[in-house]
């Protein structure tokens, strides 16, 4: 007969299985390839992305790159204009890459058309001003079917999560591994 103790283990891997397919079917987002970086020279964010905690929440829904204004913004990956012009005070484009990603491009000035075909790594404006980025700056924003997620995931940028051994705890007295409680 097995005790309860030696039904932990298999039920604690079982579970996390079962939450790793739920969040592969249910909203995490697929693994696109690598997207390009839209700016050239150094990798520089000076905002990073802060998800809100619900829709109309705080939060900074995207990264400011560090950049100078009037420098050239690449496409990350191909896709189709979806807008372009001004909102508010600050102009930006929007990009619709395809299986659900959008991204949006801000402050920046561009001379595309709703509609274009836009190619991997193919000039798409200039940073501009305006907006809540300082001048210098370049806001990327994306979203996957409707919602916002941290662009540095899709340039090959964002830290991983690390899944640390579970059950397993070094005893202060002898220095071995046991089976934590």
């Amino acid at each position: 007969m097995l005790s309860s103790h030696g039904l932990r283990r298999p039920f604690l891997v079982l579970s996390l299985c079962l939450v790793a397919l739920f969040l592969t079917s249910a909203g995490a987002a697929p693994a696109p390839a690598s997207w390009r970086w839209p700016l050239d020279g150094p990798r520089d964010v000076i905002t990073v992305f802060r998800a809100p905690s619900h829709d109309f929440g705080p939060g900074h829904r995207g990264v400011d790159l560090a950049s100078s204004v009037g420098a050239a913004v690449r496409a990350p990956a191909h896709g189709v204009v979806a807008f372009r012009g001004t909102v508010v005070d600050r102009p930006l484009l929007t990009i619709d890459h395809g299986g659900g990603f959008v991204s949006t491009f801000e402050p920046m000035d561009s001379d595309l058309a709703l509609g274009d075909a836009i190619v991997a790594g193919a000039e798409i404006g200039h940073v501009a001003t305006g907006g809540h980025t300082p001048a210098g700056q370049l806001h990327v924003g994306v979203r996957w079917n409707g919602v916002y997620i941290n662009p540095m995931a899709l340039f090959g940028d964002a830290p991983r999560a690390v899944l640390l051994p579970c059950c397993q705890a070094i005893t202060p007295a002898d220095g071995r591994a046991g089976t934590s409680p």
